[in-house]
Parts: C-alpha cells; sequence; structure tokens
C-alpha cells in the first residue's frame, strides 16, 4: 500500500467510480481515471495499474519487492500475504516464470475485485488463500524461498499495519517458514529519516532480533520504506549488492524495467529512529501511534 489520499475529481473530469462497496473490514472503490485504474481502502490508495499495460502504472514501492531475487536467483516458492490489486502478483507472474506463488488475502472481496477488476487469477502458478496471513502461517507446513508482506488495516489514524503482523512473534515464526537462502520483503509506511521514535525504526528493530541482516529501500515517490531480511550471515555493504543486481540484469534473472535506478536505493544501516525506537512484541505493539509520529 502507498500512503496517498484519495482525491474524488468531479464528474467531467476523466474519473469515474466503476466499483464500490462496504466489506467486513474495508470501503472498497475502483475508479478509472486517465487510462489509469485505481483500487482505494476507506479512502486511501492501495493499488494503481495502467489499462493499457497491466504491468505498469504500479506504486514505486512495489519494484522493491523484487529484491529478494537479488538476494537469492532461485527463489522457487513465493508466499504473499495481502492481495489488493494484485500489482506484485502481476509482476511476479511475468518476470519471474519459475515460481510458484501463494497470495494470503483476509477480506474475501478484496479477492473478487482483483480478479474482476484487476485481472488476478489462479492459476496452476498461483493460489489464493481466504485467510489471516499469521494464522495462514502458523498452519502451513511449506517452506517458502521469499516471503512478502504488504497488508494493511484501517486503524485511528489512518492505515496501519495490524500488529499482530509486525511482533517479534510473528517474525520469528516467519523466520521458520523460509528457506535456508530465503528472504523476507515488508512494505511500512513511513520514512527512514524521521528522527523517531516511529514504526520505520521499531520494524527495523524487530526484524533485527530474528534476522541477522536488514536492509531498506526508501521509495523516492511515496512514504513507502520496503525492508529486506534474510538469514545470512554474511552482510551485503552498497557496492557487493550493486554488483549482484547488475549480475541478475545480466543474467536475465531480473527484467523489471528500470530496475538498476532501484538498486541504488539499497541501505544498509539502520534508519535514525531506530536509536529510539523499541522491539514490537505481541504484548505491546502500539503501531497505529508509530505510524502517526513518523509521518509527523
Amino acid at each position: 500500500m502507498a500512503l496517498l489520499p484519495l482525491v474524488c475529481c468531479a464528474p467531467g473530469a476523466g474519473a469515474a467510480v466503476i466499483f464500490e462497496k462496504d466489506s467486513a473490514y474495508h470501503n472498497i472503490q475502483v475508479k478509472d481515471e486517465w487510462g489509469v485504474r485505481t483500487l482505494s481502502f476507506n479512502g486511501s490508495y492501495e493499488t494503481q495499474m495502467s489499462l493499457s499495460n497491466p504491468l505498469e502504472g504500479h506504486f514505486e514501492y512495489i519494484d522493491y519487492f523484487h529484491m529478494p531475487w537479488v538476494l537469492n536467483p532461485g527463489i522457487r516458492r513465493v508466499l504473499m500475504i495481502g492481495l489488493g490489486g494484485g500489482s506484485i502478483q502481476r509482476a511476479c507472474q511475468h518476470y519471474h516464470t519459475n515460481a510458484m506463488i501463494d497470495t494470503v488475502e483476509l477480506d474475501p472481496v478484496v479477492v473478487e475485485v482483483a480478479g474482476k477488476y484487476f485481472g488476478v487469477k489462479e492459476t496452476a502458478r498461483h493460489r489464493v488463500h481466504v485467510q489471516d496471513g499469521r494464522v495462514f502461517l502458523v498452519r502451513t507446513t511449506n517452506v517458502y524461498d521469499a516471503i512478502i508482506i504488504d497488508a494493511y488495516k484501517t486503524a485511528r489514524y489512518g492505515s496501519s499495519v495490524p500488529s499482530h503482523l509486525a511482533t517479534d512473534e510473528f517474525f520469528k515464526l516467519v523466520k521458520t517458514r523460509l528457506s535456508t537462502n530465503g528472504v523476507l520483503a515488508y512494505n511500512v509506511i513511513g520514512t527512514v529519516r524521521s528522527p523517531g521514535p516511529d514504526l520505520v525504526g521499531s520494524i527495523y528493530r524487530t526484524l533485527k532480533h530474528s534476522f541477522p541482516q536488514v536492509y531498506m529501500f526508501q521509495a523516492g515517490s511515496g512514504m513507502n520504506v520496503v525492508f529486506v531480511a534474510t538469514r545470512a550471515s554474511a552482510p551485503m555493504n552498497y557496492t557487493r549488492f550493486q554488483e549482484a543486481g547488475t549480475a541478475s540484469l545480466r543474467s536475465g534473472i531480473m527484467r523489471v524495467p528500470g530496475f538498476t535506478l532501484r538498486l541504488r536505493a539499497f541501505q544498509a544501516g539502520p534508519p535514525r529512529s531506530a536509536a529510539t525506537s523499541y522491539i514490537l512484541t505481541d504484548d505491546y505493539a502500539p503501531v497505529e501511534s508509530l505510524a502517526r509520529a513518523g509521518l509527523q
């Protein structure tokens, strides 16, 4: 999800609401405007897609969900928690044709909307499970090479990460479902420049409690930070990561347009707010107030 306000346009301004419904979790709206289809939950943008080319028009942060393939070119089995309009699912199916994908989405209406308006389909390579993401991880015996998490809910101060998907206990569970070279990618609304304490700093510290290596990618447009965590003992620095990314492009493993530019967003150090933020647990995870603090 990208943190952008939904601006309602007057009739005749090129915008048309083609779907709207209240589900058990969201007010869901689909709008077409100037060749772009937008999915919103409770007034916040979730997905953008070009109507002429569904692989284009998405939010920038989606591109950083391909970073696990730089760190583990052998990815074959992928779990995605959170569906929205399926931007990463479409991209993964197109650019990583050897990957088998499980998507977990809590809201069945979102699954219906993603299929009807955004072309997200179940195939032999893509299965959709209507379930809570943490419950799925507890129950599954599958082991994944990459786990990608982009799940949000409406909270007191706007959209927020579900607290039970942001704690030390949750990340330790994720780690048990990753292969030896497995990689976690996790989207957070915020910025690495906030002095903190905030959600970005707390997620970083919480991830570091379970994973030896944690990297960050700050989107240049929108307020999104994508964390990438690995089980690798040896850390990556900026130079080594650029070399690995360039090698993935040369070999054809990575075919995402403009990916060289995305590689430059790599950050190996902690965000500014990590020093004053704290580890989140199932007993204490004030993600809503932390998210708000990071946006002020």
